[in-house]
């Protein structure tokens, strides 16, 4: 064999070795981890229930449904609306491993963007999955995307055109499933996923809206809860309870010339009331150092240590962080506080959740001990 033959045969065969590497990796990036609901799960229903074009399409995500027995109100929960804010996708998960429902319905939707969670964001050097110790061994999560895989919608245009409101926005915000409220039944791959979303909302007359979310430590809305105007004094009593057992929490009003967010849409085209919370993960930041697994989990870094010196953050930040168990735990107490407000000021609707972790038990322990 001829010398430019043999050296065309090892090039072809380093291709095919090097396709089949990133294809294992591409591969690797599309699987979810196994997710264990509680014991007291009355039913999972698909996404696709709600819009059937979304079936067999990355779009399609678990509805999990805990009814109590006694007659009552309803909430929802969405995790992972952004796949790369880790506390708001973990906030969900440990609710729906452990939440009994003893009065109304809740439904958890923990992976509102599923299709967000199999990438990442180009040139964040983010970590695809961050692993968690429990006590029946360590469990693994993804992180992934603040927008849908662009393998799923593509391409951006150039400006972004919300379809109700016409608003214009930078294009890659298309895919950006908080950006899509209320949604198109025949809208693109992430209108689509609003739109079912809202006529979950729609058909099963659901009461309250939570949506779970993260922001960098150099972001205004941080530490705080986004309602829309109909859910104020619901969000401003679920505030206070917070504030008096020592989370430092704000309110802000869900802008009205903002579209396409949950508390702006949801609240303007359902019944529901729209929360939106917000807790700091200096993976997102700008001005952060080492982008890793480490970061994402302890919110240990350097570089905010010493911007808070300056007056540059809006969160308090210390050589201690601000950890995911610190994070989730303001989540899960934060639905808790919430369904209560929305309970006492309208009795028809009360929600009644049990055997979910307070704020102490994530500060006193650790995140895995609510994990199975």
């Amino acid at each position: 064999m001829k010398k430019h033959h043999i050296t065309g045969v090892l090039a072809l065969l380093a291709a095919v070795a090097i396709s089949a590497y990133a294809n294992d990796i591409f591969m690797l990036e599309r699987e979810l981890e196994p997710l264990y609901p509680s014991q007291y799960l009355s039913e999972v229903k698909m996404l696709s229930d709600y819009l059937p074009t979304l079936k067999d399409t990355p779009g399609d995500t678990e509805i999990y449904i805990y009814r109590g027995e006694k007659t009552g109100g309803s909430c929802l929960v969405l995790g992972a609306t952004h796949a790369n804010e880790i506390g708001g996708y973990m906030g969900a998960v440990v609710l729906m491993e452990n939440a009994k429902a003893t009065q109304g319905t809740l439904y958890i939707i923990p992976r509102a963007n599923r299709s967000g969670l199999t990438s990442t964001d180009p040139g964040d050097a983010a970590p695809s999955r961050i692993h968690v110790s429990t006590p029946s061994g360590v469990r693994w999560f993804k992180y992934g995307s603040r927008a849908t895989n662009p393998m799923d919608q593509w391409p951006d245009p150039d400006v972004y055109i919300h379809a109700s409101s016409r608003q214009n926005l930078s294009g890659s915000e298309v895919r950006n499933l908080n950006r899509a409220y209320p949604g198109r039944p025949d809208g693109n791959f992430t209108e689509r996923v609003a739109y079912a979303i809202a006529e979950l909302i729609r058909q099963e007359r659901i009461d309250m809206t939570i949506d779970l979310h993260e922001a960098s430590p150099e972001y205004p809305n941080n530490n705080s809860t986004v309602a829309h105007e109909n859910a104020m004094q619901i969000a401003a009593l679920g505030m206070i309870n917070m504030q008096m057992q020592g989370i430092d929490i704000k309110l802000e009003p869900s802008p009205a010339n903002l579209h396409g967010l949950s508390h702006r849409e949801l609240g303007d085209y359902t019944n529901t009331f729209a929360l939106l919370m917000e807790t700091p993960n200096a993976a997102q930041g700008r001005t952060r150092g080492a982008t890793n697994e480490r970061l994402a989990v302890t919110g240990q870094d350097k570089c905010y240590e010493i911007l808070v010196k300056y007056d540059l953050l809006y969160v308090p930040y210390d050589e201690n962080g601000h950890p995911l168990e610190e994070r989730v735990g303001r989540h899960v107490q934060g639905v808790r506080e919430y369904v209560a407000a929305m309970s006492q000021f309208y009795p028809e609707k009360t929600v009644v959740i049990e055997n979910i972790p307070t704020y102490d038990d994530f500060m006193n322990g650790a995140l895995g001990d609510y994990l199975h």
